[in-house]
């Protein structure tokens, strides 16, 4: 399975980009839409991206949105209940196995990588559980 296609970073175009997308599971729309509303919400409307939908030699979906600024990288937020943005990333990373940027000289992409269809993803308890302790004296 290979899915890509170049656009311009548009509100008009998250749905748009969902319909292209409605043969696939409901995470990974919603992983793709959430990466394609920080390139609008951090780079700002019209910004020309490529997204990306392909399969991992592990059965895994990789999900990427390539952009032309490689220095604005997306950091997860801790928000609040009353907050009305800052959620995108956290949803990603809790349905994601895995998720990361990789920089070149002119573009970046953020990529995130999804379970195999019917497997459950990561916890954050699970990712609680495999982070590392810190050392106690």
């Amino acid at each position: 399975m290979t899915f890509e296609l170049s656009l311009l970073a548009t509100p008009k175009s998250v749905p748009e980009l969902r319909h292209h997308l409605r043969a696939l599971d409901f995470e990974v729309r919603l992983c793709m839409t959430e990466l394609l509303t920080n390139v609008i919400d951090h780079l700002g409307e019209g910004t020309p991206v490529t997204v990306r939908v392909t399969g991992t030699d592990l059965g895994h979906t990789r999900i990427e949105v390539t952009d032309p600024d490689p220095r604005a990288l997306p950091t997860l937020l801790a928000a609040d209940e009353t907050a009305e943005s800052g959620r995108g990333l956290t949803l990603v990373d809790v349905l994601a196995q895995r998720w990361g940027v990789e920089q070149g000289a002119d573009r970046k992409t953020v990529w995130c990588e999804l379970a195999q269809p019917g497997r459950q993803p990561v916890t954050q308890n699970e990712r609680a559980a495999r982070a590392p302790k810190p050392a106690r004296d």
